[in-house]
Parts: structure tokens; sequence; C-alpha cells
């Protein structure tokens, strides 16, 4: 068969040659250590928890190294695309502090030299390589239906194949030049197929970047590399772009690890070499039953990164959570550098996890309370204005009018040895110390001890002192002591017959006037922001 006549048949229109294209994409200009990588979201939908996993390891990878970390965006299937979405994407890596180094803005801006950076700006270059491997017969034409995507045939081609099971090679790959000119003639739509070479009895051997060494059966299927569109799958596109982007590291989940082979063979067609892979696994959760199952686009909020913006978690804490599941050496670094900056953590992108990685709220609530401890009042206001300004404009004049009120109480039991940690996320803030901004909505009373807690409130209007945090402890003694309250705790505890309970037993009753709770930050602090006309005030409402 004459291969080049067929390839002019197929891209008549066609005259941007290879030669031209990799003239535009030089080689990049860094040092052998610096990695180049990418993050190749589709915009169909928002920025999945999932794939920020994986922008984040691609972040840190090329930052480190001194490299380049780029976005490129995957939208060859319009009919899944949603408006918008790339937005959404480079918005949460800006806001995340990922910025890549090259991008491009839907109708605007382009940063970098190796674009477009959108994969449907690229439909040429696809074809020029399409028309290549034709002309050589490593590719042919595929006029058979399901060809516009990857189709249900495909797709179950695709699954047998990854789990070993041969197919019959394409029957279009037997068609004469004579019969396909007939079919251009009938203006039958074609995809483009890779003519494999393999037969299903070989294994390929890799390393993988987080399996470590991997055996897959060779590919043995003639794949579509350009749809009957003439759009590339993400298969042919990998190829291209990441070879003429000058990719060095691939990032990806877990669930492409069976399209290896097939890639390799892809890349071996166009005489490129392939970039090293790391396949991450998949984030699981654990159910109300306690079984491990995937986190949901449809099921679980938290897919949607756009949630913990929403929830106010603070934008480090969800970022040293990651780090936790993406190296299992995190958690141990972090215990003995307690206050390091997160960048001073040895980050090695080829040890990440090979485990299943569990998304749990309560150690992100506990990693959350713990930098947020660390934060001054005045960070802490501000975190919480800008919050309360995106998802909470109903607490934004106050927070405002009252900057120094609000920061005062952000600041009860901070910036000490052993701060609070009672703050994992800023949407808290509101119902955490509701009663500094008003009388409690309810009240922690136990009702076996109401006549204890009365009696106490009536007793310390005549005892309040606020003129300082000793002068107040003195009363708070001298006032237990004469309503029979131990005073000594190590006599209470060899004794508590004896007494009525100890002083930590008179705070808790006037904690309760005073905050509706048994548990609250540092009294003396919550009672001298309000002020001692608000406390008698609140202490009256029971004596």
């Amino acid at each position: 068969m004459d291969y080049k006549k067929l390839a002019e048949m197929l891209f008549p229109d066609n005259k941007l040659t290879v030669e031209e294209i990799e003239k535009r994409y030089p080689k990049r200009n860094l040092p052998s250590t610096a990695y180049v990588t990418r993050f190749a979201p589709s915009p169909t939908g928002y920025m999945h928890l999932g794939g920020f996993f994986q922008a984040l390891i691609d972040y840190n990878i090329a930052k480190r190294s001194g490299g380049v970390f780029y976005l490129r965006i995957e939208d060859t299937d319009n009919k899944r695309e949603i408006s918008g979405a790339s937005s959404v994407i480079m918005g949460i890596l800006n806001e995340y502090e990922l910025t890549p180094d090259e991008y491009q803005l839907k109708g605007g801006v382009t940063v970098g030299n190796y674009g477009p950076y959108y994969q449907s700006e690229r439909k040429e270059i696809y074809k020029a390589y399409a028309k290549k491997l034709v002309s050589e017969g490593k590719a042919f034409p595929c006029f058979c239906k399901k060809t516009e995507g990857l189709g249900d045939v495909q797709k179950l081609r695709e699954k047998k194949f990854a789990v070993g099971i041969n197919e019959d090679k394409d029957p279009c790959r037997n068609l004469t030049v004579e019969q396909i000119e007939e079919y251009l003639k009938d203006g039958k739509k074609f995809a483009i197929r890779l003519k494999t070479n393999g037969d299903g009895t070989k294994k390929v051997k890799f390393h993988d970047g987080a399996k470590g060494d991997v055996e897959i059966i060779e590919n043995s299927m003639d794949a579509i590399l350009l749809k009957n569109d003439l759009m590339p799958t993400y298969h042919f596109a990998h190829a291209i772009d990441d070879t003429l982007m000058g990719t060095t590291v691939v990032v990806r989940g877990e669930e492409w690890l069976p399209s290896y082979p097939l890639h390799k063979e892809i890349f071996e067609a166009l005489g490129f070499k392939q970039p090293k892979y790391i396949h991450t696994p998949l984030i699981y959760k654990f159910n109300e039953k306690g079984n491990k199952i995937k986190i949901s686009k449809r099921k679980h909020p938290e897919a949607d990164m756009r949630y913990f913006d929403k929830e106010g978690y603070d934008k480090e804490a969800i970022i040293e959570y990651l780090m936790n599941l993406i190296n299992s050496n995190f958690e141990s670094w972090r215990e003995t550098h307690k206050d390091a900056d997160i960048q001073e953590f040895p980050f090695d992108g080829f040890k990440i996890t090979a485990n299943t990685p569990i998304f749990d709220f309560v150690k992100l609530n506990d990693v959350s309370k713990e930098i947020i401890s660390h934060y001054s009042a005045e960070r802490c206001y501000n975190e919480l204005l800008a919050w309360a300004r995106e998802y909470s404009l109903e607490n934004v004049d106050y927070l405002v009018k009252d900057k120094e009120y609000v920061t005062k109480i952000l600041n009860i039991d901070r910036e000490k040895p052993k701060p609070r940690k009672d703050i994992y996320k800023w949407s808290m803030f509101f119902d955490l110390y509701d009663y500094m901004f008003g009388d409690p909505k309810k009240y922690e009373i136990d009702e076996t001890h109401r006549k204890d807690f009365e009696q106490v409130l009536r007793e310390y209007k005549k005892y309040i002192d606020l003129s300082s945090k000793d002068a107040w402890f003195a009363k708070i003694k001298e006032m237990a002591e004469k309503l029979g309250y131990a005073t000594d705790n190590k006599e209470y505890k060899a004794n508590p017959e004896k007494f009525k309970g100890n002083v930590a037993t008179v705070c808790e009753y006037i904690r309760v006037a005073i905050t509706g709770r048994k548990n609250s930050p540092d009294l003396y602090e919550i009672m001298t922001l309000l002020g001692e006309k608000e406390v008698l005030s609140r202490m009256a409402e029971f004596a």
C-alpha cells in the first residue's frame, strides 16, 4: 500500500509538518535535575479533591527541583465541557498558592512559550502527527461506527485489554486504498487507529514512581488516536503534548496504569521518549458502615475543592493535611519540626504513598486546629473577615465596626506556650462565640445542683473584682471557701465528701451563667471583655 498517498487522501488540507511543529517547541533550557510537570484536568466540572491532590504533587516536584509546573486544559470532549470550569480550576490553584509557571486564560492572556495550553487549540498539531503515522504505515483510518468518542465498544475492548483479554485487530486495518477512497467519496467520517504490533503474549516492564516495578501485558489493540471529529483521544494527545511541552514527570491517577503499554507503543511509534510516571492512589473515605468507598462527585460534597472554602477551612491546613496523605513520613517530620515552614519538608515525589489514602474529617480538623492555634489574632481576624465577605455577608458589618473587640476575642488564650485549639474552620466563630455578642441562647445547667449554682451567683455579686487576674482569682477562692468549696485540690481529692466541690466547680457555675457553657476559653478574659456591668446583668438572670 502507498501509505504516503493514503495520508494525503485523508488529510489533503493539512500542510503543517511535524518538522515545523517541533521547531516551535525547542527543548527547555533547564538543569538535568529540574523536572517539568503539568496539571492537565478536563474542564468537565469543578476542581476535584483527587485532582488537587495530584496538582499538589506536580507543583512540589517541579518547584523543589527548580523546574516548571504548567497548566494544560484537556478540553477535547466538548460534549462534557462545562462553561467556566477552567476558570474555577485556575482560581483554586491561585487561592492555594499553586500558581502555574505557564498557563492560558480562556480568551485571554497566555503565559509561557509552549502553548496553546488548551488542547482544543492544538487540533492541527494532532492531525499532523496522525498524518505522519499513516504515511509510515503505523496508523490507519477506521470507518466503523462509535468512533466519535471511545464509545461503548471501545471501552469494553479497553476493559478486556486491561485484564489481558486479547481482541482481534480492527477490521478496517485491512481496507485497500480503493475502498478507503470510495468511503471518502461517500462522505463517510473516519477515525485514525494505531496499527498495533502487539499480540498480547508479552509483558511490558517499567518503574512507576508510586507503585515501584510493574509488569503489564503488552498492548494488542488498534486503539483510536483521532476520533471521527479528528480530535485526539487522551492516549494520543498525552504522547504528543507531553513531548512537545517538555514534560519529564507525569502524575496521574492509578486508573491510568493499565493504559501504560498502549502509551508506550504510541510513544515508540512517534519516535518519542516517555516521561517518568507517578500513578497516584485514589482517595477513599469510610462510609457509615465502616467500608472504604471512593470519594464521589455525586455523593460527597468534599469532592469539590470549593466545599472547603465555603466551610471556612484554612488553606494552609488543607495543604498540610494532604501532605500527610501524600508522604507517609510527613507526620513524623512535623512532630519534630513543629514551627518549620512546610517548604522545609524534604518532599520527594518519587516516594509518595502507594497505600490508599483515607480522607478523614477528624484528622483534618485536628490538623487545622493546630495550625490556626499558632496564628496571631490579627491574622485570624483577617482570615475570618475574608471568609465572611465571601460566604457570610450578614456578619461583615459588625466584624468591620468592632474590629478591635473581635480581635480581642480571637486573642483569648492565643499567643501562649499552649494556645487554645477550638477553631478549625472560620465558619465556627459565630456559633462558638455567640455569647460574646449577646445573651447565651441556652445554658448547660446541671439541675441536680441548681440551688448551689444560684447560691454561688448571688454571692459572687459581692466578690466580683476584674481589676487584675490575680485579684479576681483571690476573690473567687475567698468566696469558695466561705461557701464550703475546697480551695486546695490535694485536700479535695483526699476528702471530696467534706466539700460541695472545689474552686473549679465555682468557676464552672459562673462560666455557665455568662457563656451558657461548661467549657469556654479563659473565663477572666471573657469577663473583662464583656465588662462588669454585662457580667452582673447575666448573673441576675439566675440570682
